[in-house]
Formats: C-alpha cells, sequence, structure tokens
C-alpha cells in the first residue's frame, strides 16, 4: 500500500502542482484547503505525512500543528510565504520536522517529502533495528524504542529533533559544521541551511538549557562532548 501525505494550504493551485508531482511519484494524497477542513480530517484518517501551510484564513496552521501534535506522530512539513523566522521556530517548536519557504520549487518538495517517508519506513513497528542506545552524562537515546532521557525522565523531540540528536551523540567530539549537519541529516543541498541554529536552539531548550552538551564553535559549528568531556567539566565546574 502506498504512503499517504495530507496537503494543506488555502492556494488551490498550489494544491493541484503538489498533488500531480506526488501522485506521479506513486503517493497517495488527500487536500484540505482550511486548518478546519484538516482537523476535520485527521480526526478519521491517519496519513504518513502532513504538508501544512502556515498563513491561511482561519485556523492558521501553527495552531492545526499545536492541536493534532499530541495525536499524530507522522513527519510535519510546514510551508511558509514569510520569511520572518519566528514562524518558522514557532512551527519547529511545536513539533514540525522540516519547513520550506515560499515559493519553493516543487521538486525539492517531492524530494523532501519521499526522504521523510524513506526513514519513516525504516523506523515503522516490524523493521529491526540494531542500534545499541547512546548515553552521554544524563542524556540517553534509544533508537530500538525511539525515545530520550535526561536523568531518566522521557524528553518529548519532533522526528527531526531526534535524528539530529542521534547524529550529533554519534559523532560526539567532533567539530561539525552546520552545511555537513544540514547535508547529512536533512538528505539534501537544497533549502535554508538556518534550519540547523533552529532546531539545535530547539534541542538546547528541551535537553540542554546550560549548553552542557552541545557545543557552539564559534565559526566552524557544534561539538557534542564526549563522555569523558562531559565528566571533565562537571569536575571543573564543582566546588572544590
Amino acid at each position: 500500500m502506498s504512503e499517504r501525505v495530507l496537503i494543506v494550504d488555502d492556494d488551490a493551485a498550489i494544491l493541484l502542482l503538489i498533488c500531480d508531482v506526488l501522485s506521479d511519484a506513486g503517493i497517495g494524497v488527500r487536500t484540505a484547503q482550511s486548518g478546519e477542513e484538516a482537523i476535520r480530517i485527521l480526526e478519521k484518517e491517519r496519513f504518513d505525512l502532513i504538508v501544512l501551510d502556515i498563513m491561511m484564513k482561519g485556523i492558521s496552521g501553527l495552531e492545526v500543528c499545536r492541536r493534532i501534535r499530541g495525536q499524530v506522530d507522522c513527519p510535519i512539513l510546514f510551508l511558509s510565504a514569510k520569511r520572518d523566522v519566528r514562524d518558522v521556530v514557532r512551527g519547529l517548536g511545536l513539533g514540525a520536522d522540516d519547513y520550506l519557504t515560499k515559493p519553493f520549487v516543487v521538486e525539492e518538495l517531492a524530494a523532501r517529502i519521499q526522504a521523510h517517508l524513506r526513514r519513516q519506513a525504516r523506523t515503522a513497528p516490524g523493521v529491526e533495528r540494531r542500534e545499541r542506545a547512546l548515553e552521554i552524562g544524563a542524556i540517553r537515546l534509544d533508537p530500538e524504542k525511539m525515545e530520550v532521557t535526561r536523568d531518566g525522565l522521557p524528553v518529548a523531540l519532533s522526528s527531526k529533533e531526534f535524528e539530529l540528536l542521534s547524529y550529533l551523540m554519534h559523532n560526539a567530539g567532533r567539530t561539525l559544521s552546520k552545511e555537513q549537519i544540514f547535508r547529512d541529516v536533512w538528505k539534501t543541498g537544497y533549502g535554508d541551511i538556518g534550519t540547523v541554529a533552529i532546531h539545535i536552539k530547539n534541542l538546547r531548550a528541551k535537553l540542554d538549557p546550560d549548553w552542557s552538551y552541545i557545543k557552539t564553535v564559534w565559526g566552524s559549528g557544534y561539538r557534542f562532548v564526549t563522555c569523558s568531556g562531559y565528566e571533565e567539566e562537571k569536575m571543573e565546574g564543582s566546588e572544590p
């Protein structure tokens, strides 16, 4: 059975364009022209991915995301006609996994959708995974259960935040440029590389508010501390 994608946009021309491209790729498509319609559909149907326009009349895409995120665990990709980074930050903070700014190249959107669907397929129930849990300091990432905890308490991450954290922890001790992170985690050479900084900010807010784990290497990128590095920093910061 083919994957199903819900496209939510109040612009009928955009809906038709996206539908044509995804249908040609063998992906099942359902559309909604308002946030209210999308919520009604999602109460009855399940999808493998949702494309959600931020700026719509009535209920905005941001509000739709906020309302459905507790019940919907598939990836959410935002479309935004605004280049205001605050909308992007809010959307990602509400649990979205990716975004594109209008006007966009429809082939890029299709490529991103297909990449998210492939990752969803690899992590679906019944797909064998042999990765061991990663643990550095108080942070533990379990790829088998798709769970993250800090000090034993669960931390809710979007699927993209989970992928980014896993990538950083697998590369602990290495300084990774934004370009390298974007290429390896987002699996594309297109799009706004600024999404890396936004996702790092979200991870810090949820897991590392004092920047003990995710270090900014100015002019170079980011580095996740190693187990030994975390212990050394903790000892250096303790009282004599």
